[in-house]
């Protein structure tokens, strides 16, 4: 029986999760002081990077985007990239270009000058506001973790990660991301807008609403040793077996698909999304301090996973459907257990 059948061979154990949880909970903890009133955001966050995924942030101006990853890198303790995003951009201003210098006297080659994209975590500010061949520079980062220029491949640092913001209400000189790169965002988090009680604590603790340093640093071995322990956390076949049924179902020609898919959704979620989906589900799971995922730990990820990947057709813009409120209906007529129950048969409550 191989370890992947056979969970009893790489569960970790208490001891090694109660360790893990307390480096998780330091970063989740310097986060909530550097950012006020988002503890399950942060969450959240901390999930995609366990996930070594890529997350897309939207929210208006001025509600923290920047900061937090900002804040990110340096609890982290990675090195960090800022990239502000402009129509004028050019792929080369994120890649790097190839420059004729003088290596000898008399003598001149083509050299290599690497580009931003070359750290750990890039800050991708305000990414719809590149030129789609600007944006479609990042597809090969993004996903094979290389950039390829003049038929030379170069491996990215790693871990890598790309952070983008974007700004949802401004659509002069903006160019909406394709598909093909949102569905290389393994999260998009919507940063909402703070409540009076945070606000009052903002302007009553910090002057100009400057945020204090970050009070707890990660040191590499420490979050290597995050990565490791979230290899071994383990999926059952029944979790693994809910998020294809929930990926399969997003598409509007299945046959579980839910009626509001099915009139809403031109197209659904990809294989990229389930991936996306078991690995956050991991990394949710290790975060309560859980060596095994469940079914709660795939429902607390599935929007922030599939929202971006729906493709919505004008019907659901004309009846102001969104992606949110159609992943809670996915969520709600495929069953976790798949008991197949016949029609008006349930489960009597305990």
């Amino acid at each position: 029986m191989t370890s992947s059948e056979s969970p009893r061979a790489v569960l970790p154990q208490p001891d090694e999760i109660a360790a893990a949880l307390a480096d998780a909970r330091a970063v989740l903890e310097a986060l909530d002081g550097v950012l006020l009133g988002r503890s399950g955001f942060h969450r959240l966050v901390l999930a995609g990077i366990l996930s070594r995924g890529h997350i897309l942030l939207e929210g208006v101006p001025g509600v923290g985007k920047t900061a937090l990853i900002k804040a990110l890198g340096e609890i982290l303790d990675l090195g960090w990239n800022r990239v502000q995003f402009t129509p004028d951009l050019m792929p080369g201003d994120i890649l790097g270009s190839h420059i004729l210098q003088e290596v000898a006297p008399g003598r001149r080659e083509m050299t290599f000058q690497p580009g931003p994209v070359f750290t750990h975590i890039l800050l991708a500010d305000e990414i719809n506001r590149a030129s789609p061949k600007t944006q479609s520079a990042l597809l090969e980062a993004m996903q094979e973790r290389s950039v390829t220029l003049l038929g030379t491949t170069r491996t990215l640092p790693a871990p890598f990660f790309v952070l983008a913001s974007q700004n949802p209400i401004e659509l002069e000189g903006t160019y909406p991301l394709p598909e093909a790169q949102l569905d290389r965002f393994l999260f998009k988090l919507v940063v909402e807008e703070p409540g009076a009680d945070v606000l009052e604590a903002i302007i009553s603790s910090r002057r100009r609403g400057e945020a204090p340093p970050p009070a707890r640093t990660l040191a590499r071995a420490e979050l290597e040793s995050l990565f490791a322990m979230m290899e071994r956390i383990y999926l059952p076949r029944q979790v693994a077996r809910y998020v294809a049924r929930l990926v399969a179902a997003s598409h509007p020609g299945a046959a579980d698909a839910p009626a509001a898919v099915t009139s809403y959704v031109s197209y659904g979620a990809s294989p990229r999304a389930a991936i996306a989906m078991a690995e956050a589900a991991r990394a949710h799971a290790l975060l309560a301090g859980r060596p095994t995922v469940g079914f709660e730990d795939v429902e607390a990820v599935a929007v922030p996973a599939l929202q971006h990947r729906l493709i919505l057709n004008y019907k659901a813009r004309f009846d102001q459907v969104t992606a949110p409120a159609l992943v809670a209906e996915l969520l709600a007529s495929v069953d976790a257990a798949e008991l197949d129950l016949p029609a008006g048969v349930g489960i009597a409550a305990p």
